[in-house]
This record gives C-alpha cells, structure tokens and sequence, in this order.
C-alpha cells in the first residue's frame, strides 16, 4: 500500500430498525432528574452490562473535543457525579471550560440521554465519603496512576502497585489530594427513544432561570 492510500469500508448496509417502544410527553416526568432516575432503574432492570457508563466530553485549551468513558457514581445536588484524578487530561479540559457533555448509550434499549451542563469540583469531604467505599486495590490505583501522563512500560505503573502496597500495609489509605469528585449540573437534557421507520421520539428538557424546566418535543 502506498502512502495515502488507505482501506475503504463500506457500511451503508448496516441498519436496523427501532422497535423497542415509543416515547410521549405523558410519559414523561416534569423533572429530567426523575425521568433520568426511571430509565437508569429500567436500564438495570434489563441487565444492561454497563447501565452507569456514560461518555463524557470535554473541550481542551487548544479547542480539541475528546471524549472518554467513565461511570456515574450517583446523582447529588441536582447534578451527576463521577470521580477522577485531578491531573488527568479531561480535569485540565474542565479547569479550561467547565462547559461538558454526557452521553449514556442504552443501544439495547434504543434508548439514550443526552446532558448539557458546567461542572463543579466536589467538596473534599464528599470525595473522601465515597473513597473510603472503594475497593482496596481501587484505592491503590488511584495513588499509583499519575492518570493521562506518559509510561514508558506498563511494568513500572506494577511496580508502583506493589510499593504503595507495602507502604500502606493493612492500614487505611487515605485519600489523595490530587484525587477526587465533579458534579456535571444539567442545563439541558435530552432524552431519545429510537423509533420504526426512523421516526424517533426525542424531548429535550431546558433549564429556565427560576431553575423550573421547559420541555419541548424536537423532530428525529
């Protein structure tokens, strides 16, 4: 293969139709955070592998959009919560724009939600309360990842593992201060039902000033 050439693949074939229900506005809750609430209880009900996975972009200084994938640990203040290190690339994007966006893809449900919001940094109180409830290699982890830096073999990041576990011993590991909790607060979320013939049921929720929500149904 010569340089530039590259391989062409085709999916023009690949479609399926959306049969697993339909969306109205009298099934909707006024509030987006119950709504939500319902369809991730749905969502785990079905057995959904990953039902609190959810893709989260964020924009960096140089105005790069990337996106990763990392859990939902809860819903807290009106916000959604997951935890990171605030070292790792996507807590330097949120320090440059606090502007995000959430993606849960229940592709088995032909279901997803959309989130538009600005993020918060969690209290170290907060962080801590839920640190302590994670396993003990987690915790280990988190001391050991100098996450989104460089390595130059994975054998040096084990090596790191195995130290830290002599080093705490059977003692309590404490919380890192380069580690911690965001809350993403919603300004908008929208919630997508895919539909037959590609006539899908989307309603998007905004959030008004007074902090009440509008809902309005959008076209496919």
């Amino acid at each position: 293969m010569t340089q530039g050439q590259g391989v062409t693949a085709h999916y023009e074939a690949f479609r399926r139709e959306y049969i697993a229900g339909g969306l109205s506005r009298d099934m909707l809750d006024d509030s987006p955070l119950r709504q939500f609430e319902s369809w991730l209880e749905q969502a785990v009900r079905a057995g959904l592998k990953d039902p609190t996975a959810m893709v989260l972009a964020t924009v960096e200084e140089g105005g790069m959009p990337w996106q990763r994938i990392v859990l939902l640990k809860g819903l807290s203040h009106g916000g959604f919560v997951f935890y990171t290190n605030y070292g790792s690339a996507k807590a330097a994007a949120i320090a440059h724009n606090p502007r995000v966006s959430l993606l849960f893809p229940w592709n088995e449900l032909d279901r997803q939600v959309i989130v538009g919001g600005v993020v918060e940094k969690m209290s170290v109180a907060e962080s801590a309360s839920y640190f302590i409830t994670r396993p003990r290699e987690s915790q280990i982890a988190a001391w050991a990842s100098r996450q989104s830096r460089p390595v130059s073999a994975r054998a040096l990041l084990e090596e790191q593992v195995r130290s830290l576990r002599e080093k705490f011993g059977r003692g309590e590991i404490p919380v890192p201060d380069f580690w911690g909790g965001y809350r993403v607060l919603p300004e908008r979320i929208e919630f997508w039902q895919g539909g037959e013939h590609r006539l899908h049921d989307r309603f998007l929720y905004r959030r008004q000033e007074n902090a009440s929500w509008t809902i309005e149904q959008l076209q496919p």
